[in-house]
């Protein structure tokens, strides 16, 4: 059985958690010493969005079904999913679409969604060393090396098919930062409607509070097939990646990566998107199919076991295709906002088919972002995220962090409990194994 090589580990700084839990229990004292202080009060997780319909917030199965229309695969055990049809964003069916839950490397989907249109492919960037600090530990990796030039075409594809968190760190530094990257793709997911996400690390890493849903999932997919280059490279099979110089003939030598994604090739008409796996999330995956003129988008949260986010893929993309004349659609996957930083870099000469040689001269520079990058020491404090919600009240601030430190601690436990309210029973994900032309315009 083929398994793939996404091994995204949350043990990055373990230092900061015990110091996490420390503050916690020190704001909580204070709280509890403070005239009128009354007992920590936990809140309750948010009610699901009702983005896309009323009936996309409730939980459980919602579809509508005609006549004709054949059942709802049996044994499906994902804890969300979602079924639509990619260009009329009508939702065919879904299971808790607005569960909020880890992303892992679907939420490199965003990124791409974010910088790719702002880079034209073939700059050429000189990887320096400060650019591969901060990986967390286990991560996928394509194999980057400081020193050595890339094409920003090829650190998309070992994005895409190694799901290479180095290249994302690489790719996020020319792009102004990791801090950056992430409050532009925070931005982007907000004109996206993507309202269940909230963006810590660009690559997916399991971080405290890095969240998203099976619905926002499906419309970063959707957004993303729209970029000719995003659809190429999610679509390639294999590829021969830079390696380093032979010290004897002077000579870059190359390397071939494959595409981790296990039903690309295999199932008929597949187009992508992009899979993922970290202990936290679980398996997750996004793909897109077409089929007699109509192009389906399936995404799948952590099932019980490893490869069944495939399985339970397939199953729903076939159902998908004979279902949709005989369903009433259950809600609609919303239209995109223009981006608020509209520039040159975002228009059509960015989005040429990956295959066409690109018809203006290649850019140096980025469109927006700018300024040195931040150290991924810094990841994961990004207060401003959340807008109008910051509190000000300095004991509010306490009580609110600490209610927050001690509610991560049992996050998956509550997640899974919501959606066992409605599923057929609880589970524990098992892990799987584990493995390791053009002009060029230069970039530094």
């Amino acid at each position: 059985m083929c398994r793939t090589s996404l091994r995204n580990r949350s043990r990055r700084w373990p230092g900061r958690r015990a110091a996490a839990r420390t503050a916690a229990l020190a704001a909580a004292l204070v709280l509890a010493a403070a005239p009128g202080a009354g007992a920590l009060a936990v809140a309750e997780p948010p009610p699901p969005s009702a983005v896309g319909g009323e009936r996309l917030a409730q939980s459980g199965v919602q579809v509508s079904l005609r006549t004709g229309a054949p059942k709802l695969p049996s044994g499906l055990t994902g804890m969300s999913w979602l079924v639509a049809d990619a260009d009329t964003g009508d939702v065919l069916a879904a299971y808790n679409p607005h569960l909020r839950l880890p992303p892992a490397s679907t939420l490199k989907m965003l990124f791409a969604d974010t910088v790719l249109p702002k880079f034209d492919r073939r700059v050429v960037h000189t990887v320096t060393p400060d650019e591969l600090l901060g990986l967390g530990t286990g991560s996928s990796l394509v194999g980057i090396k400081e020193d050595l030039d890339y094409r920003v075409e090829d650190l998309w594809r070992g994005v895409f098919l190694s799901s290479g968190n180095d290249a994302v760190h690489v790719l996020a530094h020319m792009n102004g930062g990791v801090e950056e990257t992430v409050r532009q793709m925070q931005q982007r997911a907000v004109e996206l409607g993507a309202a269940d996400t909230h963006v810590v690390s660009p690559d997916g890493y399991d971080e405290d509070g890095q969240l998203t849903s099976a619905y926002d999932l499906t419309l970063f997919a959707r957004e993303g097939l729209r970029n000719p280059d995003f659809r190429a490279y999610c679509a390639t099979k294999d590829a021969q990646f830079p390696g380093a110089v032979d010290s004897r003939t002077g000579q870059r030598n190359t390397f071939g990566i494959q595409n981790t994604d296990r039903l690309l090739g295999k199932y008929p008409g597949l187009i992508g998107v992009k899979n993922g796996y970290t202990t936290n999330a679980g398996s997750t995956f996004v793909g897109a199919a077409e089929h007699g003129g109509r192009t389906l988008l399936v995404a799948v949260m952590h099932p019980d076991t490893y490869m069944k986010v495939y399985d339970e893929t397939a199953a729903l993309l076939d159902w998908g295709f004979e279902a949709a004349d005989h369903v009433t659609p259950v809600g609609k996957l919303v239209t995109p906002k223009p981006p608020a930083d509209a520039s040159p870099a975002q228009g059509p000469a960015a989005r040429s088919p990956l295959a066409a040689a690109p018809a203006g001269p290649a850019r140096a520079g980025v469109a927006g972002g700018g300024g040195p990058g931040t150290p991924a020491a810094l990841r994961g404090r990004h207060s401003g995220l959340f807008g109008p919600e910051t509190w000000t009240v300095t004991g509010a601030l306490s009580l609110c962090a600490a209610a927050a430190l001690w509610l991560l601690r049992g996050r998956r436990r509550a997640l899974r409990a919501t959606a066992s309210r409605t599923a057929p029973s609880g589970r524990t994900p098992a892990a799987p194994e584990e493995s390791g032309g053009a002009t060029a315009v230069r970039h530094r």
